[in-house]
């Protein structure tokens, strides 16, 4: 008797979350870049001429971007859980995201929070290897868990998605069996019922609305990510699930797009959205985590096309594709393939990389007093090209910077084929 066609489905890794996945790390350059001329962002370093324009376009990626990284992060630990168990699970963890957490703290980290100092004037000619050793002064403090060192200087910075991650992994390893059986013994409720897929909208709401939003997370609470990363462990992997989510897509994306639209009141006026205590603050709260999770599921739905699914390591993409057919000879579609498996490999290496160097190139191209739509661009693709470079030329071809930014080894390279072959 053959599997149910459904339970076959969940069983591959989703090719197409991965590449979302790189995407959402790319977009994430345009997103930083445009903070540099927010009105209402304490970022870095910040251009004398703002738009409140780029507040209202934020708010369309920072609704569903990091969550959606976290859940497809749930995903692959369903994999690998499945392949390693859970202690396996968790020195794996420690090794790719442990590894590139504390290199990157220590080396790159240091270098937005000076030129922050510099942008302001208050460096007081403080050379970078002076700022360093001040920012190594730390101290700990479990009040602010899972950041647990605390300094006058000291940051993760836009690592705070590895600090989270990481703990968030070593939190699931011990009880990602019962998780599993119980997601398990859910299943066909959601297949008879796609509307219980809006359910895990609450808890994201209640935890939005009790215990606040955070700016230094994307707006995000923190914990409301550790839901999406149990949603993605406990649901989107089985194929039943993703039946239904296609299903629930379109009423999911548009009572989405209604909670969303119903959050403009609290954002564009009255009290502090974030933290204030007012009902209009708190339904605000509520109504963005909500609105978070349809989205999420909305675009999950529509992503999930199984019979355009190829097969693949059960690891993520491999870089051969990228190398074994020369690039005349390949179709479009099959370069275009390989740039996004490309991608989908060096997501990690680019989200660790990208931050410092928007930051780098905000600070000289501010001082030019550009217009803002010249200077925007500048950092973008002045940005997107130094991080791919950084990428391949420092990153991808070396075992050790590798090893240091999360990577596995190389695969070998395929064998020649003869003439007769």
């Amino acid at each position: 008797m053959g599997a149910d066609p459904g339970q076959r489905e969940g069983t591959g890794r989703r090719g197409e979350l991965d590449v979302l996945r790189a995407l959402v790390v790319v977009g994430l350059v345009f997103f930083h870049a445009a903070l540099v001329f927010s009105p209402d962002d304490d970022f870095y370093v910040k251009n004398a001429e703002t738009t409140g324009a780029v507040t209202v376009l934020a708010g369309f990626g920072v609704v569903w971007a990091m969550p959606m990284l976290f859940l497809v992060a749930g995903l692959g630990a369903r994999h690998s859980i499945r392949r390693r168990g859970p202690r396996g699970f968790a020195r794996e963890r420690l090794l790719r995201l442990g590894v590139p957490l504390v290199f990157g703290t220590l080396v790159l980290c240091p270098l937005p929070q000076w030129l922050r100092l510099r942008a302001a004037g208050s460096a007081d000619g403080l050379s970078y290897g002076e700022f360093w050793l001040r920012f190594l002064s730390v101290r700990p403090d479990l009040a602010d868990f899972p950041f647990v060192l605390d300094g006058e200087h000291f940051e993760t910075g836009h690592l705070w998605f590895v600090v989270l991650l990481l703990a968030f992994s070593l939190l699931l390893a011990p009880v990602a069996g019962r998780l599993a059986d119980a997601a398990g013994r859910a299943v066909p409720a959601l297949r008879r019922r796609p509307a219980l897929l809006l359910l895990p909208a609450l808890p994201l709401a209640a935890v939005n609305a009790l215990l606040g939003m955070e700016e230094g997370f994307a707006g995000w609470n923190r914990w409301a990510y550790l839901l999406f990363l149990l949603y993605g462990f406990a649901l989107a992997d089985d194929g039943q699930v993703r039946a239904a989510t296609r299903r629930a897509r379109l009423p999911a994306g548009l009572l989405g797009l209604a909670l969303f639209a119903g959050t403009a009141p609290g954002f564009l006026a009255g009290d502090d959205p974030f933290t204030a205590w007012t009902p209009a603050a708190v339904t605000t709260r509520a109504l963005f985590g909500a609105a978070g999770w349809c989205w999420v599921l909305a675009i999950l739905g529509l992503l999930d096309r199984p019979r355009a699914r190829s097969g693949g390591s059960p690891d993520g993409p491999t870089e051969r594709a990228a190398a074994d057919v020369p690039d005349g000879g390949r179709p479009a579609a099959s370069r275009r393939a390989a740039l996004l498996g490309y991608l989908a490999v060096a997501a990690l290496p680019l989200y660790v990389l990208h931050q410092p160097v928007v930051v780098a190139l905000a600070y000289g191209v501010t001082g030019w007093r550009a217009p803002i739509a010249v200077e925007y661009t500048v950092i973008v693709t002045g940005s997107l090209a130094v991080t791919l470079l950084l990428y391949e030329a420092g990153v991808r071809r070396s075992r050790p910077t590798r090893f240091l930014f999360g990577m596995r080894p190389p695969s070998p390279a395929p064998p020649a084929r003869s003439p007769a072959s």
